[in-house]
């Protein structure tokens, strides 16, 4: 019997990322400097296991207009799945997750327009980037 390959991820929070996006591939490499005791795990939305991660969680595996924070087995998605994020990330980026208590329908709509404009500002490619030598162990 083969192993799961999320096996080695387990207990790792995952965060799931538009593969093709510019900005979300900086965002992803932005975390990983940020994240030096590799807590923070990797796959693209656009990626079979991000799609039955999704499915798991009761989330659709048509939308790229967000990231997803899976963390101790709960889903979060948007401007909380950011600020969990950032809680989880060494001094001082913490400190964004007192953010948490402007309301979630303000913060959601400061995401939205980043996520909607996103393409625009910062481009696309037609692939997923693919992880360094030294970081594909947190991607899955």
């Amino acid at each position: 019997m083969t192993a799961d390959p999320r096996d080695k991820h387990q207990g790792h929070p995952i965060v799931l990322v538009d593969g093709v996006c510019h900005f979300c591939q900086g965002l992803t490499k932005w975390i990983i400097k940020r994240d030096p005791k590799g807590k923070y795990h990797f796959a693209s939305l656009q990626s079979d296991v991000a799609k039955g991660l999704l499915e798991k969680g009761g989330l659709s595996t048509d939308s790229m207009d967000t990231f997803v924070l899976i963390e101790d087995g709960k889903y979060y998605t948007r401007s909380t799945a950011a600020l969990r994020l950032a809680k989880g990330l060494k001094f001082p980026y913490p400190l964004f997750y007192g953010l948490i208590i402007v309301p979630k329908f303000i913060r959601n709509a400061v995401y939205n327009w980043v996520a909607r404009n996103r393409y625009r500002w910062f481009g696309k490619d037609e692939a997923c980037m693919l992880p360094t030598p030294e970081t594909k162990e947190r991607f899955l």
